[in-house]
């Protein structure tokens, strides 16, 4: 990993560089895939009234250019590193639980194959002899591809079940795509 370590307004002491580099390779430790890390203190000199003049800025980045950033004022820089090191630190912790809650989605389940058993033009829905036994509800709004006037008992089908109020009902028909021996 690349660290850069770099002062503003200040002259860096080796106090504090040993202190920052000590801190990095501790978070190293915790975060191996760590690519490229930069500090920088500042003192902010247009605020001479306020108490938190001194500044650190840590900048990580991770595979996949994914950046995180602290930014932490405090009275002395000591105190600053130390705030701004934290912060670092519970933002990839975050990060990594984030990440390893993410669930893993499943290829999609093949559709369901039939025919067309049984009509009702009139009033817009027919019936489906699923593979394996059982009929199947369909509207025509579920139709995909295909119209209601296309249709004729035993016509090929594919589709997808989802439990409807009075049972399995088709949620979507469409043209069966051919089977590759």
């Amino acid at each position: 990993m690349k660290l850069e370590i770099e002062s503003r307004n200040v002259g860096m002491t080796p106090r504090w560089k040993s202190e920052i580099e000590s801190r990095m390779a501790d978070l190293r430790r915790r975060h191996e895939d760590l690519i490229h890390g930069r500090v920088t203190l500042t003192k902010n000199l247009h605020h001479k009234k306020l108490a938190n003049v001194a500044e650190a800025l840590i900048v990580v980045t991770l595979p996949g250019r994914q950046i995180m950033t602290a930014r932490k004022e405090d009275k002395t820089f000591e105190e600053a590193i130390r705030t701004a090191f934290n912060a670092i630190a519970i933002e990839l912790r975050k990060y990594r639980e984030k990440r390893g809650r993410t669930e893993v989605r499943a290829s999609p389940i093949p559709p369901f194959r039939g025919v067309v058993c049984k009509l009702f033009p009139k009033e817009g829905y027919g019936f489906i002899l699923k593979e394996g036994g059982g009929e199947v509800y369909f509207h025509k709004n579920a139709l995909q591809g295909l119209t209601f006037d296309e249709l004729n008992d035993g016509a090929d089908v594919a589709f997808n079940i989802e439990e409807g109020e009075k049972g399995p009902q088709a949620s979507t028909v469409h043209r069966p795509s051919p089977i590759i021996p």
